[in-house]
């Protein structure tokens, strides 16, 4: 067995060159790029008792280059609640972030932009989602886990035109 450290915890001369081979995703910095919460039936949509509103959600995942060699990642995430064909809750929020990526094949970006970085961006977007909700008189409302490259599959097939179930 090697050590990979010298013993002040530096690298040693070889691990540097191992480390610049491999590939990196780096979060520079996360932001919210837009943010919506309505509650048009306030106060009456608070009301205890009422039946479970019907929820709708929505997914969107945006990337896009820069000319210093970043990546901006947006994904867009929103849910409406409806009650009795009223709109109980529309909230949307667009949580973006700005990533350096290193070691990726030209073939391979699209998908580590569009899966595995909002992968890094929905843990900050669900709980803001989950906290206005709450603000806004409901319970939290906690998005389950998103299939990132389930729905990048699904729309990748459907701009090929093919059908969704062979993606």
């Amino acid at each position: 067995m090697t050590d990979t450290t010298a013993p002040n915890g530096a690298p040693e001369a070889g691990t540097l060159e191992e480390a610049a081979g491999q590939s990196g995703i780096r979060i520079l910095a996360q932001f919210v790029r837009d943010f919506s919460f309505e509650n048009p039936l306030a106060p009456d949509s608070l009301r205890a008792g009422a039946a479970q509103p019907a929820i709708d959600m929505g997914v969107e995942m945006n990337a896009r280059g820069r000319p210093d060699g970043l990546f901006e990642v947006d994904l867009k995430l929103s849910a409406r609640a409806l009650r009795e064909e009223q709109a109980v809750f529309h909230v949307e929020v667009v949580y973006g972030g700005l990533f350096h990526i290193e070691g990726v094949a030209e073939a391979d970006l699209e998908p580590v932009l569009l899966i595995e970085c909002p992968r890094f961006l929905f843990p900050y977007a669900r709980r803001l989602i989950s906290d206005v909700t709450a603000e806004g008189g409901f319970p939290p409302f906690l998005i389950d886990p998103i299939d990132f490259a389930g729905v990048y599959a699904a729309r990748k097939a459907q701009a090929e035109g093919q059908p969704i179930g062979n993606a």
